[in-house]
């Protein structure tokens, strides 16, 4: 178990009037423990009281691994396949003085075991993915670090990309060679996506088979992983030429990044950032074609808190990391988008992506 952030997250609850909170396997679940097991239909969870004391609940299956890990003086509870498995979180509930308290719930906790319990027991769940979220924003001198080393990796992949990239190979190959110059470089892979002509439009295109042809635009969003931080950059790139449109467009997105990230300091009001960008866009007649977030929050996700949204009413403090990353999308036409990460710092902030933002045309 990460003390500093079990202490973290113990002094969120109380803060929060939460008794407990119940984390199931995920990528949180590894964060607080250490340790992450399989997720399947199978309720188990991991469960941490307000007073800093916490259980585990789990099928037989999984019970010599979980106490292994969390040592001989946590009681992990048990389940059979055969048995009911309420009948032993109630036990375990009753056990830890949880019946009809309030418990939080993690962001891969299935809903129809959930109202399973809520059947068999007096027990109030809550939505607990905001306090785990709460725990791990602030990001502290190691994270920051290993946080700019990632960035600094998949900055000098970029060089490396555009002299591969050319018309006739597909989006998978420039997605593999991202990863293939992750690992030459010390990193593990991260994410990939690469959206070529048509394509470019969906912001979140999810498939890798076209092949690459003159005239493209092409939006290449990539990040690798180091030391468990991960990093994530946007660049459009053009290949053979560019268009007066496509560069009017360009030029527009990349103003309103950088308005963007020149207002996301130290307590900037967080729908303020979001204006600075989007205003730059609205302004220039494409306010209908920028319809995601300005950016997300990033660390051991490639996606956590904080969001850079109109709704998210809060103010940016020291250590939180996020994307500032518009676009502007034409739908079956083209897309783009430029992404940098930046670190909020005591002198405003600091952008940890270093890649060149100016216009590259890929000519063979």
């Amino acid at each position: 178990m990460r003390k500093k952030y079990l202490d973290k997250l113990v002094n969120i609850l109380q803060k929060n009037n939460m008794d407990a909170i119940l984390i199931a396997p995920s990528e949180e679940m590894e964060f607080i423990m250490g340790h992450n097991t399989h997720l399947c239909e199978r309720f188990q969870a991991l469960v941490i009281k307000k007073d800093g004391t916490y259980f585990y609940i789990c099928n037989l299956l999984t019970v010599d691994e979980v106490q292994a890990v969390l040592g001989p003086n946590i009681k992990v509870y048990g389940w059979f396949d055969g048995d009911i498995f309420t009948d032993t979180v109630k036990k375990a509930f009753e056990e830890n003085g949880l019946i009809g308290k309030v418990i939080g719930v993690n962001s891969t906790e299935r809903a129809f075991l959930v109202l399973q319990i809520m059947e068999a027991m007096d027990v109030k769940f809550v939505n607990g993915k905001p306090l785990l979220e709460e725990m791990r924003m602030i990001k502290n001198g190691e994270e920051l670090e290993n946080l700019r080393m990632a960035a600094r990796i998949t900055d000098e992949s970029y060089e490396e990309l555009l002299k591969y990239i050319r018309p006739g190979i597909k989006e998978a190959d420039i997605a593999r060679k991202m990863n293939e110059i992750f690992k030459e470089k010390g990193a593990d892979e991260g994410f990939t996506m690469v959206c070529s002509g048509p394509n470019s439009s969906y912001p979140h295109y999810n498939s890798d088979q076209r092949v690459i042809q003159e005239k493209d635009v092409i939006i290449l969003d990539w990040g690798c992983k180091y030391k468990n931080m991960c990093a994530d950059m946007s660049r459009t790139v053009f290949v053979g030429d560019i268009t007066e449109e496509e560069r009017k467009v360009y030029e527009i997105v990349l103003a309103s990044q950088e308005a963007g990230e020149k207002s996301a300091v130290e307590g900037a009001y967080i729908p303020d950032v979001d204006k600075a960008a989007r205003e730059v866009i609205e302004k220039s007649g494409y306010g209908n074609n920028f319809f995601t977030r300005l950016g997300h929050g990033i660390g051991y996700s490639v996606h956590e808190a904080p969001d850079i949204k109109a709704s998210n009413k809060r103010h940016l403090e020291k250590g939180m990391v996020f994307s500032i990353e518009p676009g502007i999308y034409l739908a079956g036409k083209f897309g783009m988008r430029i992404e940098n990460i930046v670190a909020v710092t005591e002198n405003g902030n600091e952008v940890l992506n270093k890649a060149t933002k100016e216009i590259q045309i890929i000519k063979k």
